[in-house]
């Protein structure tokens, strides 16, 4: 199934208030759960350990690095031949946004009874986001984009290329300085059989 899924950008003139609709509430849920992640203080999501490491070096928040990696990630997206659609640009223009809402509004949980769910309610909402902005068909997020576009050339499952992304940028964040513990190897191996669940579920049909 991973090797045939509808991954392509849509024509605009299709479903275009139910796209625009998942695509506006993927993106914003896509930055809580980022948030709602790094707040269990179990560990960051693999690429949130990368942004804390690049912020250990030049201090911005960790929610403008992601604005700022997600911009950079685009550049590799030209050998694999993709290209940018609206949901790109918002992702790039929302997700650090919503990352640091999140961040300022969830206060530092103490009890491990509180942390724990919070993790798993964040892996769960960030794959479920994925699933709803990705299924769009208005363009994947820079991160994604490079995900689909590798599935795309590669006939390999989104499960297993999505896997193999998170564990590259795990050791580049550790490499950086970037924290991770318990949360972030849960993040890893959950993340890519999460996403394949619901991307094909919330695909919008072409």
């Amino acid at each position: 199934m991973a090797a045939t899924l509808p991954l392509t950008t849509a024509p605009l003139r299709t479903g275009l208030p139910r796209r625009f609709a998942q695509l506006a509430v993927g993106l914003v849920l896509y930055g809580v759960s980022m948030g709602l992640v790094l707040r269990s203080s179990l560990g960051g999501n693999p690429w949130d350990v990368f942004h804390q490491g690049l912020a250990r070096h030049v201090h911005l928040s960790v929610g403008t690095w992601v604005t700022l990696v997600g911009a950079l990630v685009l550049l590799l997206w030209i050998p694999l031949h993709q290209k940018p659609g609206i949901g790109t640009v918002g992702n790039v223009l929302v997700l650090g946004v919503a990352m640091d809402a999140t961040l300022s509004a969830v206060p530092h949980p103490h009890a491990l009874a509180v942390r724990v769910p919070l993790l798993a309610t964040g892996i769960l909402l960030n794959a479920l986001a994925s699933g709803l902005y990705i299924g769009a068909r208005l363009g994947p997020g820079p991160r994604d984009g490079l995900m689909t576009g590798l599935h795309r050339r590669t006939g390999r499952s989104v499960r297993l290329i999505r896997t193999c992304i998170e564990l590259t940028v795990l050791t580049a964040g550790i490499a950086l300085g970037g924290t991770f513990g318990v949360g972030t190897i849960a993040y890893a191996l959950a993340i890519g059989p999460l996403v394949q669940f619901f991307l094909p579920r919330l695909t919008v049909p072409a």
